[in-house]
């Protein structure tokens, strides 16, 4: 990492009533142990997906993962106002932690199933040379600029992925990376909001430079497509333009989701080894990370063996239906999961920097990407 970390964010540490104590190991089976620690977190970030799938259902234009996130930073913020509210976040934290590790994983996963390498290849090289270098650029410019600002790289990288790629699943893809150890929550939570409001700024601020640039449809697709974070921030910014623009702008972010897990797998490598590396100069704790983290994690693996399943052809519309609609509760429920992790106090008294690298990353794939666009395009 390079500068000092900025604080964390910090977790309730009441007890939790009724939680078995260290006494209790010989009277009950570490399965109910467990079981029973995890569901009232399970429970609550079940409804909270009813709740956003069906305010999506209600208002299309509505991201699931942003509205899930939003949501759980609400709560959390309600509920660290006062000691009775800390007591029921603490016993949320085992349930909640486990949906947001194994929910995100299996809708990234879910994800690959919504690709097809022909559809995307249907761009030609034009299009696929303004979603690389338009996300080459703003993951390599973003890692620069969170250096100079002296932000930890797992901040930085966090960031670039999410407004380089595809918004809330890419940071959360990209954390399950880098971070087998759960040490950067509050970085994943930062970024998270960054592309939240910056994404949505782009719904109204893209279609308007469209007409005040007079560019085409054709144009004007790539640019959003190669630059919105989230797919429904895509097809809201580009159906505003025109139908023709938003189905441009719609396989340019397919193409823009391709890249996802080349890049989470280098970022995976070369965070094993860096730990391995930890681990042959003695560092405490890198020695077991180490043996224990995957070169590629397997939920990148199976991303990308679910993109070529659907590329193949092989899969039904309606598998392919239920797998999106799957990736939504998951998505809702992992990332509602992440906000209650979020002191917003915190988060406001340290975080800057990361809000002017987020500013930054923002603005550098929108010019990048407007200027491969007018210039390829």
């Amino acid at each position: 990492m390079n500068g000092p970390a900025a604080p964390r964010l910090t977790r309730p540490t009441v007890p939790v009533p009724g939680a078995p104590r260290a006494g209790d190991a010989g009277t009950r089976s570490p399965d109910r142990r467990s079981l029973r620690g995890t569901w009232p977190g399970l429970a609550a970030c079940a409804a909270a997906a009813a709740v956003v799938i069906g305010a999506h259902a209600l208002v299309p234009v509505l991201s699931v993962p942003v509205l899930a996130l939003v949501l759980g930073i609400v709560v959390s913020t309600v509920l660290r106002a006062r000691p009775a509210g800390s007591l029921s976040l603490a016993r949320t934290h085992p349930g909640a932690a486990w949906a947001a590790k194994h929910g995100l994983r299996t809708g990234v996963v879910l994800l690959g199933l919504q690709l097809s390498l022909p559809q995307v290849l249907a761009l030609g090289w034009r299009g696929l040379t303004v979603v690389a270098v338009t996300v080459l650029t703003t993951l390599g410019g973003t890692l620069l600029l969170g250096r100079a600002l002296r932000l930890p790289r797992a901040t930085s990288l966090l960031v670039g992925t999410g407004f380089a790629i595809c918004g809330a699943a890419a940071v959360s893809a990209m954390k399950g990376a880098v971070d087998p150890d759960e040490e950067h929550d509050d970085d994943a939570a930062a970024a998270l909001a960054l592309v939240t409001i910056f994404g949505s700024l782009a719904i109204v601020v893209l279609p308007w430079l469209v007409g005040v640039l007079g560019l085409g449809d054709h144009r004007a697709g790539l640019w959003i497509g190669a630059s919105v974070q989230e797919v429904a921030q895509v097809v809201a910014a580009a159906g505003a333009v025109s139908p023709a623009a938003l189905a441009v702008a719609t396989v340019t972010k397919l193409a823009r989701v391709v890249l996802l897990a080349p890049l989470v797998a280098c970022a995976g490598v070369a965070v094993t080894r860096s730990r391995r590396r930890a681990a042959a100069a003695g560092e405490r704790g890198a020695a077991t990370t180490a043996r224990r983290a995957a070169p590629v994690p397997l939920f990148v693996v199976g991303f990308l063996a679910a993109v070529v399943v659907r590329s193949l052809g092989v899969v039904p519309d309606a598998v392919v239906h239920l797998a999106t609609e799957t990736s939504n509760v998951l998505f809702a429920a992992a990332l509602f999961a992440m906000g209650l992790a979020v002191d917003v106090r915190e988060l406001v008294r340290t975080g800057g920097r990361v809000v002017g690298l987020g500013a930054a990353s923002a603005g550098l794939a929108t010019a990048v990407a407007l200027g491969a666009a007018v210039v390829l395009g």
